[in-house]
């Protein structure tokens, strides 16, 4: 039980599904002990009710309790799922149903996701290079709606682009449950992020000598640590192209730490299939 699924009775009702289904849809599931299908769709409906967060109420009704609201409803089978709005029935289904399309189904009257367009507005200022407008935005989005992990790693992918690693490490000390690939992806990159070095100086190395992989290999460090992501892959695969076996694969590795820690981000998803191939071309 929380402050989103209940259980609720014939005494309850008005007061825990009626007047609350003024301001927010009221999911009312019809279910019993003996139940089999039951057994496995309440649990499901809880946990999207904690993940929407309001956006819509779960009110749990058990049928042989409850005849009287089974009946006011016209309920002849559970579980049976009935949605209040505004007083009104607005929507229904019979049955366990695959998560998908519960989902689908909540989506169509769930209210709007707090914060959910200061995301969008936070993506488009980033998409323009306004990185410090996109951060106040995100910040806002968390500030409405903390427990949205989504959120908060974007605007750990902001501060890493800032260069503002220590903010971006704080945040990453946290768990992140809902979004552990995401967050082990930019723990990655705040790793690669710590290999700071003097590009001008290794590339006079390399200009000196350019067959010195050693020296190509820190030079995709160093890119990757200033985020020049496509400069450290291109540095990377050259030494691939050029000695595969250097240092038991030294380029292969750097190219797949680079992959591994811009994972999830959309932004360099096209980055990443691109060097994918390449680098597939490379060792084939």
């Amino acid at each position: 039980m929380s402050q989103f699924s209940f259980d609720v009775s014939l005494a309850e009702f008005e007061a825990k599904v009626i007047v609350p289904s003024q301001d927010v849809p009221v999911v009312v599931d019809f279910w019993a002990p003996w139940c089999e299908p039951c057994k496995v769709l309440k649990p499901l409906l809880e946990k999207l009710a904690e993940e929407y967060a309001g956006r819509f109420l779960l009110a749990m009704v058990n049928a042989d309790e409850n005849p009287e609201i089974s009946q006011h409803f016209g309920v002849r089978s559970i579980p049976t799922v009935k949605v209040l709005f505004q007083g009104q029935l607005v929507d229904e289904f019979t049955g366990a149903l695959p998560e998908s399309e519960i989902r689908a189904f909540l989506d169509r009257f769930a209210l709007p996701a707090v914060g959910g367009n200061l995301r969008e507005e936070a993506a488009a200022l980033l998409a323009a290079g306004q990185l410090e407008e996109a951060l106040a935005k995100l910040v806002e989005a968390s500030h409405a709606k903390p427990e949205d992990q989504a959120v908060q790693l974007d605007a750990v992918d902001v501060l890493l682009q800032l260069g503002r690693n220590d903010e971006a490490q704080q945040l990453l000390a946290g768990e992140y449950l809902q979004e552990a690939d995401r967050a082990n992806a930019l723990r990655a990159r705040l790793a690669l992020a710590a290999g700071a070095a003097d590009t001008g100086e290794i590339e006079a190395r390399l200009a000196a000598n350019p067959s010195d992989h050693a020296a190509r290999i820190a030079l995709s460090h160093a890119y990757a640590a200033q985020s020049r992501f496509r400069e450290a892959m291109e540095a990377a695969l050259e030494v691939v192209v050029r000695d595969r076996a250097f240092d038991e694969g030294k380029g292969r590795s750097a190219l797949l730490k680079l992959f591994e820690a811009l994972a999830g981000s959309d932004q360099y998803d096209d980055l990443v299939r691109e060097f994918r191939r390449k680098l597939s071309a490379a060792l084939n």
